[in-house]
């Protein structure tokens, strides 16, 4: 999606929101470039008449967000995020939406796929890992991190543990013994937003990282702990045993562990694998 923020040469503007983590795009610049409407705000109109004639809103979910004009005055101005963005680009009746029409339905037949055969997700996901220029001992890694991530939160969800909020907090509390830093400072750290902290770890980071939830995981099952306080408690203990490993290996190397380093390529730092 970070494509579209420059789409043919007009610029899509857009804002990180803080709250909730996301994107926003100007539902209005999206509509010029698309249908070369001369009045998009006239367009965008008529479009959600006709789509709620239909019983179908497509301003759900979007937000009044104040952008910079061309007058270089800043003015609330209609935005959506990038799921709520594709849904109006499908109703867009323009051959340069069809691009993306396209990439929606693909995506769609692969999801559909995948469910029917799992594997074919993790051979996915390590071919767009390559694709985007990870070392392949580094892919296997990723993916081992994802299946231990995976049987700890089966584990949770078995224990009690259902709100989103109450998984954060869990991982929070692995990553803050582990690393001494919660997730979002991690990120902070890499200079990430949106980006998945994990993507951007390195080997050390990433094999520190499963020992923190493979140690839970472990602790979970043999004290048996249930719903959301007992977890935290096990959390905090898995977390420690990555943290003590971590803090004995910076104690004989002289190093730190975490690492400013990412996968970011504007910051052309793909090759971090030998900057441990």
């Amino acid at each position: 999606m970070a494509n579209i923020k420059l789409f043919e040469s007009k610029q899509i503007r857009a804002v990180w929101n803080k709250d909730d983590k996301k994107w926003y795009f100007a539902v209005v610049d999206v509509v010029e470039v698309l249908t070369e409407s001369v009045k998009p705000r006239d367009y965008w109109y008529r479009l959600k008449r006709r789509e709620r004639s239909n019983g179908i809103d497509l301003s759900t979910n979007c937000r009044q967000l104040k952008m910079k004009s061309n007058d270089g005055k800043m003015y609330s101005t209609e935005c959506a995020d990038t799921e709520r963005l594709l849904r109006i680009i499908q109703s867009i009746p323009s051959l340069k939406a069809e691009p993306f029409k396209r990439w929606l339905a693909k995506v769609g037949y692969e999801r559909l796929e995948e469910i029917e055969n799992p594997e074919l997700a993790s051979k996915r996901a390590r071919e767009i890992y390559k694709q985007k220029g990870y070392p392949d001992d580094w892919i296997e890694k990723r993916m081992r991190s994802i299946a231990i991530r995976e049987e700890l939160t089966d584990e949770w969800k078995s224990r009690g543990i259902r709100e989103r909020i109450e998984y954060a907090i869990l991982t929070a509390e692995i990553s803050k013994a582990a690393f001494g830093l919660t997730p979002s400072e991690y990120k902070e750290v890499k200079g990430l937003k949106r980006e998945n902290l994990r993507d951007h770890m390195n080997d050390l980071e990433l094999i520190f990282s499963m020992l923190g939830e493979a140690s839970t995981t472990e602790i979970t099952r043999n004290t048996d702990a249930q719903g959301f306080p007992e977890n935290k408690v096990a959390s905090q203990k898995g977390g420690k045993i990555a943290g003590d490993a971590r803090k004995a290996l910076e104690l004989e190397s002289g190093k730190s562990v975490v690492s400013e380093d990412n996968y970011l390529p504007e910051k052309k730092t793909r090759n971090i694998k030998g900057k441990q």
